[in-house]
């Protein structure tokens, strides 16, 4: 079984906040906020400077965490976009957009990618009128995902559409009802649209050993 370091730890040790936390990054309870030093006896120590090949590492470690990949998985999406036209790094971070769970978060139907996830396991959406319980799933321009009509009774989904009025608005390659609590997909996230800070083109080179 994989190893599972706390979220904080995993901000801390990238040395800048991943958002894997929710609403708990946004407050003063955030640990980078309380605490920017890498975790451990070592962490106020000065940071010995990384060789490439520990950037890549670094650089892949990150983007696996601020999506909530496991290796394997990260590995299959890395394969899968180097059979596509354009540039690799950017078509990667592109399937991390276009996964379910993410394409979740980014519509405000959750605070975190991992709570995104979630929901998506326990059958709260639909894409294009069919349940899809699979965090993985590639959506595709014109798709539709909405919250399920028996799951909109629950209190959470009650809550729901007055606090993604209150958020800042959604990505420009998707739409939202917030009455339906239903977002489309009207585009491809171009590399503009990730609102992520990585570099992706260390990973290609990681791989590329």
């Amino acid at each position: 079984m994989a190893k599972i370091m706390d979220k904080c730890r995993l901000c801390r040790r990238a040395g800048e906040k991943l958002f894997l936390k929710g609403e708990r990054c946004f407050s003063p309870k955030c640990a980078i906020a309380r605490r920017p030093t890498p975790p451990g006896v070592h962490g106020a120590a000065k940071k010995r400077s990384l060789s490439e090949y520990g950037r890549q590492l670094a650089m892949k470690q990150k983007i696996k965490r601020i999506y909530g990949v496991m290796e394997r998985q990260f590995r299959n999406h890395f394969e899968e976009v180097k059979k596509r036209k354009g540039i690799v790094g950017n078509e990667l971070l592109g399937r991390l957009e276009r996964r379910l769970d993410n394409t979740v978060y980014r519509l405000g139907f959750a605070s975190s990618r991992a709570l995104a996830r979630q929901l998506v396991s326990h059958k709260c959406f639909s894409v294009n009128g069919k349940r899809m319980d699979i965090p993985s799933f590639e959506i595709s321009v014109g798709d539709i995902i909405t919250v399920k009509p028996g799951k909109k009774e629950k209190n959470y989904f009650k809550n729901l559409s007055e606090t993604i009025r209150n958020k800042q608005g959604t990505p420009a390659w998707l739409s939202l009802d917030v009455e339906k609590l239903e977002g489309k997909v009207v585009s491809l996230p171009a590399r503009n649209d990730v609102e992520v800070n990585v570099d992706p083109q260390l990973v290609v080179e990681y791989y590329s050993k």
